[in-house]
């Protein structure tokens, strides 16, 4: 059976059964920021399994995508020298919400191996939980599986319920035990039964895991019963394939098959020059294919942190593996066609962004390629040396440079190492990164407030609803960085209030502008930073009398300031969902700057967003805004925030309570301060879009009166150029339309006289050109002629004259324009290069070229007319 085939008996087998066919869900796990990849078949169906969710079906089976190539599950660095380790693989699975439990389980699994996959049942093997007698009893009496192949696997972690046959989520929550199935591939392959001291080995192969959750494990350690027991099952397509296709290895299936070629010719494509199919290198490249491709599709691009940073560092070894086999050109990107073929059909949406993962994937390769040859030849150099001495350590610091300066992750030298048995200073290499850290934070632009030692009591904020406080108290001052008892007029300072109004800049939101007043004293606040996390410093200026700790004033917000900055705000989450809604679920936060003048967002996205669909964002946008809804904040616990579907950052620390705020269509997480309606931001309009790194780009937009002004500035300029050609704003595309046809009219009737003069002027300097032993020899000016003419004019000389070297000369103001031509016949004695630089070097410029073509070009026109006689001299002395 073809893998394809498999994974549709699988779910329609289950179907069968009362089963839900439920569709994947992503390798990026939406819902779940502590989860790096979708890693098991369960993760869709965790909160069902906790209580916290209910489905309408309480049967359901699944073919999961699944990743482990990061974090605690990570399978990274056996891909290529394992027959069974993959970074992507496929999980097939069916699963119990307190419906059926472990006979039905295990009748069901018993069932679709034997009588419908046809694997002989005397090649089958279980393993139980060392106490589960249950499941032993079921296993032997109801099956029928013989003693001696069922082994029940005891406490061999340590402790009990420390076993490779119970499973549990984490420390606490959901357990149970599991009962496993193995395949016996014969005796002509080495390895034991599971359970044995040779268990290693390759013979006895897990194909299916059931796990039953019967227990709740408290803190205590306590085990108690669920009143739901559940079932979670999971069996690795890949390696189930290979048993039913009488292959030991997964890359012998027909998939792997299928990719290995399309990897084998793309690689040979880029330069390989026939490739050992069966190299470790190729099973990498088409491992790699599928976990690149699908993590695109789920909106990842190549970064350097996150996500981001697995996917190119699967990438980059996938293009490592190729170059080490002989590539030199771009070709991973051009295997996702044949995985598209494979898998396209039961993942649709792989097919459906086949363009833009090609796309990503290709960028990726191409900047990596750049560096590559460099970085390799610096690898292959020190591990050389290395191999001189027995070294066995590669440094540290050469791999931070390689990282740095040659975009190596450590992980891809640490894998080029492994091949010559080195291992890598992981140490060193951690020590150079936080060298290069500090030094860029030592480096940066630090405000007054930052850095501040304060050991005193929290602000307490209300600026959420409230501009002014009435009684505000000093608890701290500080100048030019220092405590002090007291600020006087003209002192530039950082206050502590117990109490403020003033949003403090985070999360990308400016801090706040304003006053603090009372009867004797003035304080001016330009910017409000936080010092600790729950520390306001209020930076500014004492305008009159003095501060100090103690004294009370009212503490009042700029508020036309703050309202365009919360206008600004409000409508960067609006656009951040409808970038989303434009250009796809991959769009991710990855920086903003929300001021009174202007909203800077910058976002994954691997293109530049066209005007069109600049202009669709604009229309979602301000269509929420006339729209009008009333923005909601809420105070919630972080789980509660996950269920009710607020957008969250991966990466990002979150306490456990959380600020969802809901606007619009919008809900994210976030602290800023906001609109109380969609209709207070008035109006929006993207000014700006441009790239600020590789795949990020970045969009400014301006809101309310902001917006209003700009579009006014555009009417004006528009009706000004308008009247400047003599056209209303309506008919001024089609003017300007006309101006530059006419334009290029000209400018083509100019190029037509300035040829016409060059060849009235060149048939005179035919006259003037040098016999110099059988060489004609021809040095002159040319007047108004620009580089287009001096080459046309040198093309005709070089007819007229049969065997030449001729020098053109042009003068613009204080520019100096030059051309040297030899014949084809002549090129072996004199090189146009080199006599275009000896007259160059002499009018203040340089140049170079072919040998039969040159230009070059200076800044000295006084000295031309010297540097053109001496041209016959130095033909003469290479004759």
């Amino acid at each position: 059976m073809k893998a394809a085939d498999i994974r549709q008996t699988f779910l329609r087998f289950f179907e069968s059964k009362g089963h839900k066919i439920v569709a994947s869900s992503p390798v990026v796990p939406g819902d779940d920021p502590t989860l790096l990849f979708t890693n098991a078949g369960m993760n869709q169906f965790k909160d069902v399994f906790l209580g916290f969710d209910k489905r309408a079906y309480s049967r359901a089976t699944t073919s999961q995508k699944c990743i482990r190539a990061g974090g605690k599950h990570n399978d990274l660095d056996n891909v290529g020298y394992t027959a069974r380790h993959h970074t992507f693989f496929e999980m097939l699975g069916n699963f119990s919400f307190g419906d059926y439990f472990k006979h039905d389980a295990i009748q069901y699994a018993w069932e679709l191996l034997t009588k419908h996959f046809h694997l002989p049942a005397e090649k089958l093997w279980v393993t139980v939980y060392a106490e589960d007698d249950e499941a032993y009893e079921i296993w032997n009496k109801v099956v029928g599986v013989p003693a001696e192949r069922i082994v029940r696997i005891g406490d061999n972690k340590g402790g009990r319920y420390m076993s490779d046959n119970f499973w549990m989520m984490g420390d606490t929550g959901p357990c149970g035990p599991c009962t496993e199935i193995f395949y016996d591939h014969g005796p002509d392959v080495a390895g034991g039964p599971p359970g044995s001291a040779n268990e290693d080995g390759d013979r006895y192969i897990e194909i299916w895991n059931n796990v039953f959750m019967q227990f709740n494990r408290t803190e205590d350690g306590v085990m108690h019963k669920l009143p739901k027991p559940s079932v979670d099952t999971g069996m690795g397509l890949e390696r189930l394939a290979a048993v039913l296709q009488h292959v030991h290895s997964n890359y012998e299936i027909d998939l792997f098959v299928a990719l290995l070629a399309a990897a084998k010719a793309a690689v040979d494509g880029a330069g390989a020059q026939d490739c050992d199919k069966d190299s470790a290198s190729l099973k990498v490249i088409a491992d790699h294919i599928r976990a690149c491709s699908f993590t695109v599709v789920d909106g990842v691009i190549p970064g350097n942190e996150g996500r981001g940073y697995v996917l190119r560092r699967i990438a980059r070894r996938a293009i490592r593996h190729g170059y080490k086999l002989g590539a030199r050109a771009p070709f991973f990107h051009k295997i996702v066609a044949e995985l598209v073929a494979q898998m396209g059909e039961a993942y649709p949406e792989l097919r459906q962004a086949e363009a833009r993962v090609t796309e990503v994937l290709k960028q990726e390769e191409e900047r990596f390629f750049q560096t590559i040859a460099n970085g390799m030849e610096i690898l292959d150099a020190a591990l050389a040396e290395m191999a001189k001495t027995g070294n066995t350590v590669f440094d540290g610091e050469t791999a931070f440079k390689l990282h740095d300066t040659y975009g190596f992750p450590v992980d891809l030298t640490a894998d080029v190492c492994r091949e010559r048995d080195v291992t890598v200073d992981q140490a060193g290499f951690d020590a150079a990164m936080t060298r290069q850290r500090e030094q860029a934070r030592a480096a940066g632009k630090f405000k007054m407030a930052q850095g501040l030692e304060y050991s005193g009591a929290p602000t307490a904020f209300h600026g959420y609803e409230h501009l002014q406080y009435e009684r505000s108290t000093i608890t701290a001052v500080y100048v030019d960085g220092a405590l002090v008892a007291q600020a006087n007029a003209g002192d530039d300072a950082v206050v502590v209030l117990d109490h403020t109004p003033f949003y403090a800049e985070s999360g990308g939101q400016a801090g706040d502008s304003g006053e603090l007043r009372n009867a004797t004293s003035r304080f001016a606040v330009e910017d409000t930073i936080k010092i600790q996390a729950d520390v306001f410093g209020h930076h500014g200026r004492v305008l009159e009398g003095s501060l100090k700790a103690g004294d009370s004033f009212a503490a009042r917000v700029d508020a036309e300031n703050r309202s365009k900055t919360v206008r600004n705000h409000s409508a960067t989450h609006l656009m951040h969902k409808a970038l989303r809604e434009v250009l796809g679920a991959h769009v991710q936060q990855k920086g903003s700057l929300v001021n009174a003048e202007r909203t800077r967002f910058d976002f994954a996205h691997n293109a530049p967003v066209t005007a069109e669909q600049i202009a669709q964002v604009e229309a979602i946008v301000n269509a929420e805004i006339l729209a009008n809804a009333a923005a909601k904040a809420e105070v919630m616990k972080l789980d509660d925030a996950q269920k009710s579907g607020a957008m969250m950052l991966f990466g990002e620390k979150y306490g456990e309570t959380v600020r969802v705020l809901s606007i619009g269509s919008s809900k994210e997480l976030c602290g800023g301060t906001h609109v109380k309606a969609t209709g207070d931001i008035g109006l929006f309009k993207i000014v700006a879009e441009s790239g600020v790194a590789a795949g990020i780009r970045r969009i400014e937009a301006i809101t309310g009166a902001g917006a209003l002004a700009y579009l006014q500035k555009l009417e004006h300029t528009v009706a000004a150029v308008a009247g400047t050609l003599k056209a209303t704003p309506a008919e001024l595309e089609q003017r300007v339309h006309a101006v530059l046809d006419q334009l290029k009219a000209l400018e083509k009737e100019l190029s037509a006289a300035k040829s016409k003069l060059a060849s009235a002027q060149g048939d005179e300097l035919v006259q003037q050109a040098v016999d110099i032993k059988g060489v004609k020899v021809l040095a002159a000016v040319l007047s108004g002629a620009d580089a287009k003419t001096l080459r046309e004019t040198m093309d005709k000389l070089k007819d007229k004259l049969k065997t030449a070297a001729i020098v053109l000369a042009a003068v613009d103001g204080d520019k100096v324009q030059l051309a040297a031509g030899v014949t084809a016949d002549s090129t072996a004695k004199l090189k146009a290069g080199e006599l275009v630089n000896f007259v160059a070097l002499q009018v203040g410029g340089k140049g170079g070229g072919k040998p039969d073509l040159a230009m070059a070009g200076g800044t000295n026109p006084a000295a031309l007319a010297g540097a053109l006689a001496g041209v016959q001299a130095w033909v003469a002395e290479r004759l």
